[in-house]
């Protein structure tokens, strides 16, 4: 591992991408300080480094959303300067961003060529030549179906496949793992080889180490906004890569001792929620005896949640497995009070909290990390200490009786700034202008700041980086065990393997398997998540139906 150098190039023309001394300055900071990066045609080029280290700035830069102060962009050997997107998609750049930019009500081969009608056309020649880079990179890309009907890895290759339709040569693909499982990680490596062996290059950003280190040719690493070092995978561990980014070695999340209690914190019972309708409350006539009728409400289409019981105690993490799309969302909104149960029941603290509102369930106890930072947990044009209040804005120390509190709001901020290490030049600055790892510790510091007796953690360390991550893990293991109950939902397997006492799967609404954290692998329970298993998972092997294992969810099927 070398921290100056960058990979020897045998010939100018061997490279695809170079950036040399770029530097870019925001009001009150320096985002970009002197960064060279060199990257070679027919390769995987990772990029990595801590929230905040200056890597999206970079990326803007390169795909002409921003312009650099200082420095200079070569392509294919050729000096260029982009005013805008579209410049660099002119030039071959191409960007899959890590919140996919694609309209759910039409077909792939519509959102394909959406701003590019003029390449292929809109109908049989771009259909031909969707299959065409389908077929040649290995994609499976079916150009009539709709988006939305699409799971998560397949949305991923249409964005993949509209930048190709573009021709783009160099794609820069921002945390392209983070919500797969490990066979859609695999599978996604082997798209990648294959544009590799096209003479294609890839810029890949990841906090994933070991998968950097499995695909990636070389490394560039970026620590507080500059280049720090190059790594060449087969000669760099983990921990050397985690030490060059944030100079300290890489954190795990596996918690050793058990905290879990026979106390029950939350109880739900046959939870069911349809995903369109309204809501009934009963009929005189017929009440059920939750005061919830049983019958699908009027315009009702699908069962999002399909009779789902579980049980949380106090000091246990229950982790939920399970690709995105599958009814994970609903139950979080069914939790935290945003969207009503058509049926069943939940308990918390043993009283039945199914009818009461949002507000009611915050202030009683319920912490909310929420899976999407920029739509449910920030306002990011708001400054931080108002981003402070949100979710708690009756309760101390934002709110004085009936008045909010801004001076207690402010003060308390700037408590957890410092506790969590959020970086940031102030209080007054925006939530937009931190990056996701420190939005992310704002949020978890906010959540933390009420002592809940119940926290839904959806998705806490997406997009961080290591240093932050272990921040995250260990207040949550602190919090564990002074009691607290979690409902942990992440797409990172070894999170949830690490952090959990006890693992659900969820498939299409239902749980349909649950697993021991300290003998399953991240492969076993990957392929439980796309529905090849269920009732009770052994390492090694699935237990066979009517297992004795099996709860009582599973019995009932």
């Amino acid at each position: 591992m070398d921290a100056s150098s960058s990979p020897p190039l045998t010939a100018q023309s061997t490279v695809a991408v170079e950036l040399a001394g770029i530097t870019k300055r925001f009001p009150g900071v320096v985002a970009n300080h002197d960064i060279h990066l060199t990257v070679r045609k027919g390769t995987v080029h990772a990029l990595v480094g801590e929230n905040g280290a200056g890597k999206s700035t970079l990326m803007k830069i390169l795909y002409g959303m921003q312009k650099p102060d200082e420095g200079t962009i070569q392509i294919d050997g050729e000096q260029v300067s982009f005013s805008s997107p579209a410049d660099a998609i002119a030039r071959g750049i191409g960007m899959v961003h890590q919140h996919f930019m694609l309209a759910d009500n039409l077909t792939v081969l519509e959102n394909v060529v959406l701003g590019s009608e003029k390449l292929h056309g809109i109908g049989g020649g771009a259909r031909k030549r969707i299959k065409e880079i389908s077929d040649r990179y290995g994609l499976g890309i079916r150009p009539d179906v709709l988006v939305e009907d699409l799971g998560v890895a397949d949305r991923q290759r249409v964005e993949i496949l509209k930048v190709l339709f573009r021709g783009a040569r160099t794609l820069i693909l921002d945390e392209p793992t983070a919500v797969l499982v490990p066979q859609e990680v695999d599978a996604l490596f082997d798209n990648l080889r294959e544009l590799k062996s096209e003479g294609l290059s890839v810029i890949f950003i990841s906090h994933k180490l070991g998968e950097v280190l499995s695909v990636a040719d070389d490394i560039t690493v970026i620590r507080r906004g500059t280049t720090v070092g190059t790594a060449i995978p087969s000669q760099t561990t983990p921990r050397q890569l985690a030490e060059l980014m944030v100079g300290s070695e890489l954190p795990t999340p596996e918690t050793a001792e058990s905290t879990v209690t026979d106390r029950s914190v939350v109880e739900v019972r046959n939870l069911t929620v349809y995903a369109r309708g309204a809501v009934s409350m009963g009929t005189e006539e017929e009440p059920s005896a939750e005061g919830l009728t049983e019958f699908a409400p009027a315009g009702a289409v699908k069962k999002v949640l399909d009779d789902v019981s579980f049980t949380i105690h106090a000091g246990e993490v229950m982790g939920i497995a399970g690709v995105e799309g599958n009814g994970q969302t609903e139950l979080i909104d069914a939790l935290i009070g945003t969207k009503h149960a058509d049926s069943g029941s939940i308990a918390f603290l043993g009283e039945d909290i199914t009818p009461w509102p949002t507000r009611k369930r915050r202030e009683s106890g319920v912490g909310y990390i929420p899976e999407d930072r920029h739509r449910q947990g920030l306002l990011l044009e708001s400054p931080l200490w108002e981003n402070r209040i949100l979710g708690h804005v009756t309760e101390k120390p934002n709110a004085k009786g009936f008045w909010l509190n801004p001076k207690g709001a402010q003060a308390d901020t700037r408590r957890i700034v410092e506790e969590y290490d959020v970086r940031t030049p102030g209080i007054d600055v925006t939530a937009a202008s931190l990056s996701g790892g420190n939005q992310q510790k704002l949020i978890v510091g906010r959540e933390m700041s009420h002592d809940p007796k119940f926290l839904i953690a959806a998705h806490p360390t997406r997009g961080v980086d290591v240093g932050a991550q272990a921040q995250i893990w260990d207040r949550i293991r602190e919090a564990r065990r002074e009691g607290l109950a979690v409902l942990l939902i992440s797409a990172d397997l070894d999170e949830l393997i690490g952090l959990s006492d006890t693992l659900r799967v969820i498939y299409d609404g239902r749980l349909v398997a649950d697993a021991d954290p300290a003998s399953i692998t991240p492969e076993e329970l990957g392929s439980a998540m796309t529905g090849a298993a269920s009732g009770h998972l052994e390492h090694e092997e699935t237990a066979p139906e009517g297992d004795d294992n099996a709860g009582p969810e599973d019995e009932a099927r």
